[in-house]
């Protein structure tokens, strides 16, 4: 008897144990960005005009969680295409990196915003993180002596890559290198060769930062996997490239600019990323968000394995 609602019990566990499925979010779902802070979890895409932030307590329930705007700018000269958002902590406030500009699109910048000890709070104007020349997708490295804001800009020939300057503040950086350039053939599909959306990733004493590669008006926009083999970080030498290491799947086409988060018990690494129903890939507002738990390698490295197709129903991060 005893064995018997010991086993029940079980049963029951599992057949109330959060689940999820993708999308998250379908109409203006690029770009994905998730946090979880006390209790919560915070999501953000690219919406073109503003920042909008949602929250709530399960992964699934950010399809129809508590919604507000948390910026709009009306200044000429960033008040417009705004993409890529990013919640970190850094120097005791969250604050919000992002990218835009002017319309017609052209002139896009880095941009920051600052608000308090949680990210559903009030936000001011930080500051333009890359005020000289085209900067999008940036996002933060951390290590333990130094911080570094890692961007997507043009180099002279045309190529659009990712490069590295340190931090001095939340609001500004020394002065920048060229840290990856789409050299590979996966990295070069469509109209020009493409490395952007960075965000890194730490695991067993490990740090690494994705990226993605390819025109994102393609099947072949995907994931690249940059690893830190303990050099300086500011070096592109310090890094070992491999790719794609997350690409188009079970019906997911264009899987890429991701960001990771923590499981609430703190025991996961969870991958978010977009992807389209288009086999033709997707830059715009037909792009989803998605989540997919990173898996491990024997070496350390991430396993990021393939996406599931959309409405498949799976278990929700440890310890909702």
């Amino acid at each position: 008897m005893r064995f018997y609602t010991f086993f029940s019990a079980s049963l029951l566990g599992l057949a109330y144990a959060a689940t999820y499925s993708n999308p998250l979010r379908e109409v203006n779902g690029g770009d994905p960005n998730i946090t979880y802070h006390e209790g919560y979890y915070y999501f953000m895409s690219t919406t073109w005009s503003d920042l909008q932030m949602t929250r709530a307590t399960t992964l699934e329930g950010l399809k129809n969680g508590e919604t507000r705007q948390v910026w709009v700018d009306s200044t000429p000269s960033r008040c417009c295409n705004v993409w890529a958002p990013e919640m970190h902590y850094i120097d005791g406030a969250w604050h919000i990196y992002y990218s835009a500009g002017p319309n017609p699109l052209g002139d896009q910048r880095s941009h920051v915003i600052v608000g308090g000890s949680s990210p559903w709070d009030t936000y001011t104007y930080l500051g333009a993180i890359v005020s000289d020349r085209w900067a999008i997708d940036g996002t933060i490295l951390r290590f333990p002596e130094q911080n570094y804001f890692v961007y997507s800009g043009f180099q002279d020939n045309g190529k659009q890559s990712l490069y590295i300057a340190p931090m001095t503040s939340a609001a500004t950086i020394g002065e920048s290198a060229l840290l990856s350039s789409p050299d590979a053939e996966w990295e070069s599909q469509g109209d020009f060769p493409v490395n952007e959306g960075p965000h890194a990733l730490y695991h067993g004493g490990q740090t690494f930062l994705t990226f993605s590669g390819s025109y994102c008006w393609t099947a072949s926009y995907a994931l690249g996997l940059l690893t830190w083999n303990g050099g300086d970080p500011m070096l592109a030498a310090s890094w070992t490239k491999t790719g794609p290491v997350f690409s188009s799947a079970n019906g997911n086409y264009g899987t890429g600019h991701n960001s990771f988060f923590i499981s609430p018990d703190e025991s996961e690494i969870w991958n978010v990323y977009h992807s389209t129903p288009n086999s033709g890939g997707d830059c715009g507002s037909n792009r989803y968000s998605n989540a997919k738990v990173v898996q491990w390698n024997e070496d350390g490295s991430p396993n990021f394995g393939q996406a599931p197709a959309f409405g498949t129903v799976v278990p929700g991060p440890s310890g909702e």
